[in-house]
């Protein structure tokens, strides 16, 4: 299982996993608490229930780097194209924007 810890401007407003299920994103609670909370994009609004996907987000898999920028990552850290997770995880802990995303290192549950 991979995790990843996801902040809005600093934040944290969720977990994103990936496991044998799938993925999955759920708002944190003291987030959806606060009344500056906003959602990390349009297509996932703030709710309670976790989205449920077969395939990485959209919105996650549009934070990955293209072109000469995932060769470069690709090579550097010899991940796999295909494995979205993972270059998630290794390339958008500083994004441009206001969304960064950093990995969890233990795999303990966070619901």
């Amino acid at each position: 299982m991979k995790q990843a810890a996801v902040y809005m401007r600093n934040a944290l407003a969720g977990i994103l996993t990936e496991d044998e299920n799938g993925y999955s994103f759920r708002y944190e609670p003291e987030y959806l608490d606060r009344p500056d909370a906003e959602p990390i994009s349009l297509t996932m609004p703030l709710r309670t229930d976790p989205y449920l996907d077969k395939v990485l987000f959209p919105f996650f898999d549009g934070l990955i780097p293209e072109g000469w920028l995932l060769d470069i990552a690709e090579r550097s850290w010899k991940i796999d194209l295909r494995d979205r997770m993972s270059l998630l995880l290794a390339c958008c802990r500083d994004c441009i924007g206001a969304v960064s995303v950093v990995p969890i290192e233990n795999t303990e549950s966070h619901e």
